[in-house]
């Protein structure tokens, strides 16, 4: 569907043309699912849809559709958690446990909010994404924990608590998504509501992301695409993803998205929609490093729920987050000197990350 717009393609510095190839190109060699939205100056120039919504039942994704986003809720919850920070609930390095005593009394005390939201605190995840033999892993991990029982925040806290923490709070960058759920719970101590609310109120209201919501998987909702797994072989050439993860959002992932929304969030956060002049500038603030060598020519660092790229003078070439889960395959990216965001959803497993880097080396040169 959708098209490119004539004012996109006279835009200076950027080849709408260019672009919309990239993305037809990896749509056809791939046999893409999903959606492609990529905005200017905060207006759509590129809004495409491929594949099926619903494979069961033959209706096709469309512009509109909504995916699972998974880790780029990260984002949703990072600003929530600065949101309280700039209120004067929450101090950014006051110790975590103060807050999550309940459901955590044995966290380090050393551990602060800060940590948490920058991927630093050192504490064992639910689930260790860089783990040598992932599927195996996975596997033992689903097969010792229902993953159906996995429907709230604290619901994780027993798969992590007991473990030895990685290194010392600050050391170094370690992916981590029990921190994100120990600020989803920060969160519902600090507002005495329940996640999903407070961020729906101070997240997806206020970013003017209309169709963005929590629906768990065995929830019946208006225009939300199936997940599916990699084909793989077997009597049919796809499986829905209702077995293979959790149904439930947590504050670590899971919201529920169109490409629309997910746009408005990139454009909100950056023109002080969110949050004030100075938190908006922490948000955008790379913190850490997330590895010592570069990858693809960028220096990788990570900040507060935002992935930034830098070039070789420092400057941040892109800012964004990326999503993966079983059905789930998300990429929200802004490219600052060009004003421009992409967000990409699938519906299909590891399926967004090459769309993803196409319209990126078309957008800055591969």
């Amino acid at each position: 569907m959708t098209s490119t717009t004539a004012a996109g393609r006279r835009a200076g510095g950027f080849d709408a043309a260019r672009v919309e190839d990239a993305v037809l190109g990896v749509a056809e060699a791939t046999g893409f699912s999903g959606t492609v939205r990529i905005t200017r100056h905060g207006e759509p120039v590129i809004r495409r849809a491929f594949g099926m919504a619903s494979r069961r039942w033959s209706v096709p994704n469309a512009d509109g559709t909504r995916f699972r986003v998974a880790s780029v809720s990260k984002t949703f919850t990072a600003v929530a958690v600065l949101q309280l920070v700039e209120q004067g609930r929450v101090a950014l390095d006051e110790p975590l446990v103060g807050h999550v005593a309940e459901h955590m009394p044995g966290l380090d005390p050393r551990v602060t909010v800060r940590h948490a939201l920058t991927m630093t605190s050192g504490i064992a995840d639910w689930f260790e994404e860089d783990s040598p033999d992932w599927e195996a892993a996975w596997a033992a991990l689903t097969a010792s924990h229902p993953l159906y029982l996995l429907r709230r925040n604290a619901d994780y806290v027993p798969l992590f608590a007991g473990k030895e923490p990685h290194f010392p709070p600050g050391e170094r960058y370690r992916y981590n998504g029990a921190g994100y759920l120990l600020l989803g719970l920060l969160i519902e101590s600090v507002t005495g509501r329940p996640y999903e609310e407070a961020v729906t109120d101070g997240v997806f209201t206020r970013a003017g992301m209309d169709t963005a919501g929590f629906p768990a998987l065995d929830e019946i909702g208006p225009d939300v695409a199936e997940g599916y797994l990699t084909p793989a072989d077997g009597p049919t050439p796809y499986r829905t993803n209702h077995y293979a993860t959790t149904p439930a959002a947590a504050a670590d992932g899971g919201a529920t998205c169109s490409a629309a929304d997910l746009t408005a969030f990139a454009h909100a956060l950056r023109t002080g929609r969110l949050l004030g002049e100075e938190y908006t500038r922490l948000a955008l603030t790379p913190q850490v490093d997330e590895r010592a060598e570069k990858v693809r020519g960028y220096r990788w660092r990570y900040g507060f729920g935002l992935t930034h790229l830098l070039d070789d003078e420092d400057t941040v070439v892109r800012w964004g987050h990326t999503g993966e889960e079983d059905g789930a395959s998300a990429r929200l990216y802004h490219y600052p000197h060009q004003d421009t965001d992409v967000a990409v959803l699938a519906n299909v497993s590891w399926t967004a990350g090459e769309m993803g880097w196409a319209i990126h080396d078309a957008l800055v040169g591969g």
